[in-house]
């Protein structure tokens, strides 16, 4: 009952969203605008104050981001290898093998994660979270460039611009700005803060409605094996290796290791196909991992939250 009890609020909020474009009470372009209200005003300002509110002494934790990172890191070089030698001649290249590594390792951290973390655990261990979420898509949006760049001559990349989204992603810097207040103990007069608590309220609601929303546009391809694999990686090998290690070499407590746990269960991020379509690597097999990954994750979560709580 426990389990039920957290996934299913979390899963009618998706089903929700999914069906309401499915059946065309709101288009892709409504979606695309609630999206923009939700990611670029109400996560930023959830995640600013939930930052701004942490203890900070608490929630920095070196351990986690190793018992984290390190198998992130392992299933980026797994998926590139297999990528390597099991893909195709055509998408064997260092290019489609970054893009099929971040594929099988990067994790929808916000909007998946923290509304499980959230309901499972308790707004308490959101500093963790926030530390744990802000390298990681500026790490394996990284390697993903660099690998896929390798090789190709013709490359003619904005690096500088890349590098100027990713420090300016809302995640990041609504992050980085509620750290600075929270270190200089900056006080927010109580209006303003009463009126960005209610701007953050949408915020996880929103998210799942949107991703719910999302899936409806996403369809799994005819060549559905490369997307079931990275899947299995991402759902199953992923979370196994972080619960390995936080649990027994590195020992997190309880509550940090079960974060960690679940931010790595979490399916394949949306931002993950949009670097496969600038790429021009993979499109139709992330978009498959997205949809085939977030319908598996509730498999996933329901094994992990017996698990962990």
């Amino acid at each position: 009952m426990t389990t039920f009890s957290i996934i299913f609020p979390l899963l009618f909020l998706v089903s929700t969203g999914f069906f309401a474009t499915h059946f065309k009470v709101f288009n892709k372009d409504q979606i695309g605008g609630i999206s923009k209200f939700i990611f670029n005003l109400c996560i930023p300002v959830f995640l600013f104050l939930n930052m701004y509110k942490a203890p900070l002494k608490t929630s920095l934790n070196t351990d986690a981001l190793i018992v984290f990172y390190i198998p992130v890191l392992t299933i980026f070089a797994l998926g590139f290898i297999l990528n390597k030698y099991i893909a195709q001649k055509n998408n064997s290249n260092f290019s489609a093998s970054a893009t099929y590594a971040l594929c099988s390792s990067y994790s929808n951290t916000v909007l998946v994660g923290l509304p499980i973390i959230m309901s499972a655990i308790g707004a308490h261990v959101m500093g963790s979270v926030f530390f744990i979420i802000t390298f990681h898509s500026a790490l394996l949006f990284t390697l993903t460039f660099l690998l896929s760049q390798i090789n190709n001559q013709n490359s003619r990349f904005n690096w500088r611009g890349f590098f100027k989204n990713v420090l300016f992603n809302p995640v990041v810097s609504s992050i980085s700005l509620g750290l600075i207040f929270n270190a200089l103990k900056i006080e927010i007069p109580t209006q303003l803060n009463s009126a960005l608590e209610l701007l953050s309220q949408p915020a996880l609601t929103g998210a799942l409605f949107v991703l719910g929303a999302n899936l409806s546009f996403y369809k799994v391809s005819k060549d559905w094996q490369m997307s079931a694999l990275a899947s299995a990686l991402k759902l199953i090998l992923l979370p196994a290796l972080v619960y390995g290690l936080g649990k027994y070499v590195v020992v997190l407590d309880e509550e940090l290791l079960a974060v960690t746990v679940l931010l790595s269960a979490s399916p394949l991020g949306v931002n993950a196909y949009l670097i496969a379509v600038q790429l021009k690597q993979y499109q139709s097999t992330l978009a498959s991992t997205v949809v085939l990954s977030t319908v598996l994750s509730l498999i996933s979560f329901s094994f992990w939250l017996s698990v962990l709580l």
